[in-house]
């Protein structure tokens, strides 16, 4: 970065020299783009960066990144309003993987390893294992304890571990807090929870235009594939929630229309994986496959009857697309491709995030604040 033409500067929080810079405002008029890391960990941090902004705005661009804390901190009291562009940061995912890993290679180290940065670039099952359980440790032990008001933080740690096994599955928290015997209410606290420390998110099922359909329970699925317990299948159909979810996440914070992530069960039985909305409009049902190549019939029966724009069935090892009516069945890593060809503007790669802030997409200078998933 500070090799570049327009040279930028980048401070650290958390180390001593950086953390008294940023005090002290230290950097050079010459530093086009300042990037200020874990920035939230200053208790005055917002007010902080709306003065800087207010008296320097109009000389450099502005990065704020962070973990799921400066989401919460965010949302306390916004002065920093009509300032900033606020960005999600997602893991790796089958559609930004580094060059120079071979796609299939990525594909088996996001399903094994998970997509967050030092075990999925390690390629090391042994670091990803030592990493994962400091990284749950430092969010569940920390995080958790310093901005939620959570007394049982062992039996949320159990509840996590429970959700971590039923990916895939609609997950009744009735049932759940009968088996930790707790209250439905604690149960459905504590997944809020860890949703805000963006450990897993819901996927709740789209009934507005389907006759019989079911209405509430939601699945849950986790932002590190490497978090999921459980064989191939369950790892892949995750594995396929992330990318989808992070697309979605992009087109809302860049493009800014409404999207949804959902799943359709019926009474009957008749269940398809995805449904993608973009304002309101269906544009894609997504039905996932380990293994199995023969269509799905809840996807052709729902296909005919809501009109997506496109309906797949993604099957992990396919060797060659084809398509059945109006469904096409292909690898995840062909769904992509595809995709990308299609339209550009759906790639949500972590460059792309960093080229949008600094280049002259936004008119005039802004504070963008850049939100990573928990453990980034």
């Amino acid at each position: 970065m500070q090799q570049s033409e327009k040279g930028g500067r980048y401070f650290n929080w958390d180390l001593d020299e950086d953390r008294q810079a940023v005090l002290n405002k230290r950097w050079s008029k010459m530093d086009h783009l300042l990037v200020f890391d874990e920035l939230h960990k200053f208790h005055r941090w917002k007010s902080w960066a709306k003065g800087v902004f207010d008296v320097y705005g109009n000389q450099h661009q502005i990065l704020v990144t962070g973990s799921a804390r400066l989401d919460v901190y965010r949302k306390g009291g916004d002065s920093l309003v009509g300032r900033y562009h606020y960005w999600r940061l997602h893991p790796f995912t089958l559609d930004e993987v580094p060059s120079e890993i071979n796609p299939e290679i990525a594909f088996e180290r996001l399903m094994s390893l998970g997509g967050f940065p030092e075990p999925f670039l390690s390629g090391d099952e042994r670091e990803a294992r030592r990493w994962r359980r400091a990284r749950l440790d430092q969010v569940i032990r920390e995080d958790i304890r310093d901005l939620e008001t959570v007394r049982n933080i062992q039996g949320l740690s159990v509840f996590l571990d429970m959700l971590r096994s039923r990916v895939g599955g609609m997950v009744v928290l009735s049932n759940l807090a009968e088996d930790l015997q707790i209250a439905p209410q604690t149960a459905k606290a504590w997944l809020e929870v860890i949703e805000r420390m963006y450990l897993v998110f819901r996927v709740a099922p789209y009934a507005s235009t389907i006759p019989r359909a079911i209405r509430k329970p939601p699945k849950v699925y986790f932002f590190d594939n490497g978090d999921v317990i459980g064989g191939p299948g369950k790892k892949f159909e995750n594995l396929i929630a992330t990318l989808l979810l992070k697309r979605l996440h992009f087109i809302e914070d860049f493009e800014g229309y409404r999207c949804e992530l959902r799943y359709i069960r019926d009474k009957e039985g008749r269940e398809v994986d995805f449904a993608v909305f973009v304002d309101g409009s269906l544009e894609e049902l997504i039905e996932v496959k380990y293994k199995e190549e023969t269509v799905s019939r809840s996807l052709i029966y729902y296909t005919e009857r809501l009109k997506p724009k496109r309906a797949y069935q993604l099957v992990a090892g396919l060797e060659k697309p084809y398509d059945r009516g109006n469904i096409r069945i292909l690898s995840p890593l062909q769904y992509v491709e595809e995709r990308e060809a299609r339209s550009q503007s759906l790639g949500s790669f972590f460059s792309a995030y960093v080229l949008r802030v600094v280049s002259q997409q936004f008119a005039g200078t802004q504070v963008v604040s850049l939100q990573l998933s928990a453990g980034s």
